[in-house]
């Protein structure tokens, strides 16, 4: 099993950035590809959002469409750590935001929450207008 532990939400203006990281622990050698998601609020029954997952060996990531150019997901493996560095923020990127692991190796990312075993708690994003 993979511990996570997110940090670095808050409050920013649109416009404004975050950077979010995610510490994992315990068996880290299982993780394949370590994906980004997010949930609305007043969403709780909604299915989390995938906003985007690097692989973990090579660092090759994938975006939703609705954050390329805006957000930047990179991870330092010495320190078994992902980044999310959310840029141009909007208000309709506020949300719950999660990273989870994927220990599955049968492709290089998974959109669906189906494909990841073990998640953090959650960090809040709001952005102000």
């Amino acid at each position: 099993q993979v511990q996570l532990v997110e940090s670095g939400g808050g409050l920013v203006q649109a416009g404004g950035s975050l950077r979010l990281s995610c510490a994992a622990s315990g068996r880290t050698s299982d993780i394949y590809v370590m994906g980004w998601f997010r949930q609305a609020p007043g969403a709780p029954g909604k299915e989390r959002e995938f906003v985007g997952s690097i692989r973990w060996i090579n660092g090759m990531t994938y975006y939703r469409d609705f954050v390329k150019g805006r957000f930047t997901i990179s991870r330092d493996s010495a320190k078994n750590t992902a980044f999310l560095q959310m840029d141009s923020l909007k208000p309709e990127d506020t949300g719950v935001y999660y990273c989870a692991a994927s220990p599955f190796r049968a492709s290089n990312s998974y959109y669906g929450a189906w494909a990841y075993d073990d998640w953090g708690q959650g960090t809040q994003v709001t952005v102000s207008s």
